[in-house]
């Protein structure tokens, strides 16, 4: 993994949880970039369109990152001046900007080119964790499936695991922020806020959800689960 990207992954860790390792606090990195895709803007057509895909990562992912990095500055600004800020707004902007921006990174390495690495049923470990918590893969993607349908406005599902609990959950997020799980591993999301779709599926939340299960990358769900400690 190059390096960028082990930082940027490092401050996963503390937020989500879902990569256990140990780090210096000296290498972490104080501000996000955008992260660059693991495949090319095309490589999710015909599910996800190049143009749907570009507008979602370059512009929207993007925002989250810019609005993260304007807090911290804003938090490094008061810290050197010995000045106060108002905590209950930056609290909420750091909240709403950097879980964004988490969950976003964890979204694009979730997926796959369809017979490349994404769709079809998952093997390994977290087959053995779907049948054990749902009763079968085919119960596990109807919940999954309603939990993202039923999201209020704008929100995220996410299927997720804690190494003290022996059975997964799936997370239904609103916003970036509301109805976390505290200490629960990620172990794959997927975006249902508009933006993640309307080029493609106008305002049919429904069809992008179903279109999504032709490119999880199961792989990557693997080795999130494997991670969890």
């Amino acid at each position: 993994m190059p390096e960028s990207r082990l930082k940027q992954s490092i401050l996963v860790v503390f937020s989500f949880g879902f990569i256990s390792f140990s780090v210096n606090f000296m290498e972490k990195i104080k501000t996000f970039t955008l992260p660059k895709l693991p495949y090319d803007y095309n490589a999710l057509a015909p599910y996800i369109s190049e143009q749907q895909l570009k507008l979602h990562h370059d512009k929207h992912h993007q925002a989250y990152v810019n609005a993260a990095n304007a807090a911290f500055e804003k938090l490094d600004k008061a810290h050197s001046e010995n000045t106060d800020i108002d905590v209950k707004a930056i609290s909420k902007e750091l909240a709403f900007n950097v879980g964004g921006h988490l969950l976003h990174s964890i979204f694009w390495e979730n997926m796959a080119p369809a017979g490349k690495g994404g769709g079809g049923q998952p093997g390994g470990a977290v087959a053995d964790v779907i049948n054990m918590g749902f009763g079968s893969f085919e119960r596990f993607k109807k919940e999954f499936t309603m939990a993202a349908a039923s999201t209020e406005g704008s929100g995220w599902a996410a299927l997720v695991a804690h190494p003290c609990i022996g059975r997964p959950l799936i997370m239904q997020i609103e916003k970036h922020n509301v109805n976390v799980f505290p200490a629960f591993h990620i172990l794959m999301v997927l975006d249902v806020w508009e933006h993640a779709y309307y080029v493609d599926y106008k305002n049919e939340r429904p069809k992008f959800i179903e279109a999504f299960w032709n490119v999880v990358n199961w792989d990557r769900v693997n080795k999130n689960l494997s991670l969890v400690k």
